[in-house]
């Protein structure tokens, strides 16, 4: 079982509203780098990297900040100097695997039960933007924020900060209550429904392994194979 984590509430409370107003500014910036279709590519693609790239470094920087406050490493905050680093990776592997067709399932599924309730299911805006590069280098931004910095900045922010945090007070509010949270915080009804039953097995495989390289692992390699999937509908369309 993962250990108690010494995470002040007022602390961690601050931390995530910090990585939620970056992330609200990054939206705004890149709706903006959406819409606005007279400038150039390059112009574009500077917006877009500014907009996604920076948010999630400054992000690093608060979480720097909020490990120094309470005076414990990266390593030790999040298990990364645990014992049995194959075992870990394994079972993140694994976890991804298993959870990908799952994933996709319940997606159809809630799309499907929004249309059934009259509701037309909304596109993420980052699978939106996806669609619509118009460049190789913008592919790869999209790619390099959904595979590598998307599943570490959420991983260490959802499981690492805010779950050891709430479980303190009530393991199964944590453990319900964060999933939600997290699915939410991608703010599109279609998503809400698989993103939860993934950040649930992401939690038991962090609390499997005590390392936060596991859920990090299955994570990007869910984000990986959804992107790979959307690429080919992309080309397919073409």
């Amino acid at each position: 079982m993962l250990s108690e984590k010494p995470w002040r509430p007022d602390r961690a409370v601050w931390l995530f509203a910090a990585y939620l107003a970056a992330m609200v500014l990054a939206n705004i910036v890149a709706v903006g780098y959406k819409g606005n279709s007279s400038d150039k590519p390059g112009n574009e693609m500077l917006v877009f990297a500014v907009s996604i790239f920076l948010s999630h470094i400054v992000t690093l920087v608060l979480v720097h900040i909020f490990l120094q406050q309470h005076r414990v490493s990266w390593k030790e905050a999040f298990g990364f100097n645990e014992p049995r680093l194959g075992r870990t990776l394994f079972l993140g592997a694994l976890v991804s695997i298993l959870i990908l067709p799952v994933g996709l399932s319940l997606t159809e599924l809630s799309a499907r039960l929004l249309k059934y309730f009259g509701s037309e299911p909304a596109v993420q805006q980052p699978v939106q933007m996806m669609k619509q590069a118009t460049s190789v280098l913008q592919l790869i931004a999209h790619g390099l924020a959904a595979v590598i910095f998307a599943p570490v900045i959420e991983e260490i922010i959802f499981r690492g900060v805010l779950y050891p945090t709430v479980k303190r007070f009530s393991p199964k509010g944590a453990l319900w209550g964060v999933a939600l949270f997290f699915a939410i915080s991608h703010q599109n009804l279609t998503v809400v429904l698989p993103l939860t039953v993934l950040a649930i097995f992401l939690t038991f495989l962090y609390e499997t392994t005590r390392n936060l390289l596991a859920p990090i692992l299955a994570h990007s390699l869910f984000n990986a194979a959804n992107f790979v999937l959307l690429l080919l509908q992309r080309t397919n369309q073409q």
